[in-house]
């Protein structure tokens, strides 16, 4: 009997006993007007201003977000044409570019991590972002919320 409930005791502790699986993979993703977009190609770049810029692509679709620099901080967006965030899908069928701007859209960007040994940032976003053709009535607006890039590689600066 006691072999028993040492053998039970033993596989209670060894199935209590689990090791966490951590993902590190790079991503850049959101809820794009509350449907779930993944972005399967996204980079980051310095600008020459000293700023950086944050892109994740999905096929046709873009989505652009631009801080003045890389301190780990929260950016609120609409407010100067510095910090922006903009989506565009340039199928020919559903052509639109939709943007935040001084006095156009709001939103945040949060730089949590910017490693410059590794050369990654990781943060959060949300925005809503306006229609620039001010003519298209049927969608004057686009929401991005619970966006999340994370680790994306930095490479080369790029002009601006």
């Amino acid at each position: 009997m006691k072999k028993i409930i040492s053998l039970v005791l033993l596989l209670f502790i060894v199935s209590a006993c689990s090791e966490d699986i951590k993902f590190n993979n790079p991503a850049f993703q959101s809820l794009k007007e509350n449907v779930f977009w993944r972005a399967t190609t996204y980079n980051a770049y310095n600008s020459v201003s000293g700023g950086i810029v944050i892109e994740g692509d999905l096929g046709f679709e873009k989505v652009v977000l631009k801080v003045p620099n890389t301190g780990v901080q929260t950016y609120a967006l609409g407010r100067d044409n510095i910090t922006t965030a903009n989506y565009s899908n340039t199928q020919p069928s559903q052509s639109y570019s939709f943007s935040t701007g001084t006095d156009r859209g709001d939103g945040l960007i949060v730089i949590t991590e910017f490693n410059a040994e590794n050369k990654t940032i990781s943060g959060t976003f949300k925005f809503n972002a306006l229609n620039e053709d001010k003519k298209d009535t049927e969608k004057p607006k686009i929401s991005f919320t619970e966006g999340v890039f994370y680790k994306i590689p930095i490479s080369a600066t790029f002009e601006n």
